[in-house]
Order: C-alpha cells, then structure tokens, then sequence
C-alpha cells in the first residue's frame, strides 16, 4: 500500500475585481430552516472559490438550523458577495456578515 503524499491546496483565488483590497477573516452567521442538504449547499458556496472555513458550528433548535463559520484569505467585497449567494438559498432565514478581524467589525446584515 503506498504511503500518503501531502496534498498541494491551491492558492488563494484572486478577487479580480478588488485587486488592491486587504485580505480579512470574516464570520457568517445563518440562521436557516433545517433541512437536511442545506449545510451542503451553504458550504459549497466556499468550496466554489476554493475556500476553506476555519471553523463551522451547527446547531439545530427545533425546526432552525443555527450555522456559524469564520473563513481567512478573502476580501470585504467578496465576503459580500458570498453573504448574498447565501441569503439566495431557499431555507435561509437571515445572514449575518461581520469582520473577524476586529472586535467591533464591520456589520452587515439583511434578511432573506
């Protein structure tokens, strides 16, 4: 049986459209109605731009899903727009975006 070679990850995606803009860490917080396929498709929304989350907490309460995750190495703007790809899935309930970077952040918050 062979041995396991380290995987090579990809390098960050470029935000081609915020060339000049810092990286930040940044948490979502979802509040969404719990269905069984809805973390896989809030977590592809990651994966599709080759990102990897730091940390993912779920909690079920009742018929509501509590979903919070802190992704590193992506811009303010992008972290935007994932917020709104999220807020776009049927069974979220409501997105929270702050930065994580600092203790107050930057809010933004809208529901879906």
């Amino acid at each position: 049986m062979p041995y396991l070679e380290a995987v090579n990850t990809p390098p960050t995606r470029a935000d081609v459209w915020n060339v000049s803009n810092t990286l930040c860490r940044v948490r979502y917080q979802l509040l969404a109605e719990a269905e069984p396929d809805l973390l896989c498709r809030a977590l592809n929304l990651f994966a599709l731009q080759f990102l990897t989350p730091e940390q993912v907490n779920v909690q079920r309460q009742d018929d509501l899903m509590d979903i919070h995750v802190i992704v590193d190495g992506l811009t303010w703007h992008r972290a935007q727009v994932i917020a709104e790809k999220l807020r776009n899935l049927i069974s979220i309930c409501s997105v929270d975006l702050q930065s994580a970077d600092s203790a107050w952040g930057e809010t933004a918050q809208a529901t879906g």
